[in-house]
């Protein structure tokens, strides 16, 4: 099984962009690209799923990952 992780990106007033990854509440990251925000967006999901693999609060099906940008 595998999981893919969905990412959305908008572009803030101020010219920064911004990607959250929808099935991880809270994991968002500014970036001065959109291909910035996605890279920074993606290590950030990375890290938190390392994290709770770590804590043994998530299942296997965390170990094959992919993302996709919307």
């Amino acid at each position: 099984m595998s999981v893919h992780f969905r990412i959305e990106v908008d572009q803030e007033a101020d010219g920064r962009w911004i990607a959250e990854v929808i099935e991880l509440p809270g994991v968002l990251a500014y970036g001065s690209s959109k291909d910035e925000a996605i890279a920074h967006v993606q290590a950030l999901a990375l890290r938190v799923v390392a994290d709770r693999l770590e804590h043994d609060e998530a299942g296997r099906e965390l170990l094959d990952i992919s993302f996709k940008a919307a």
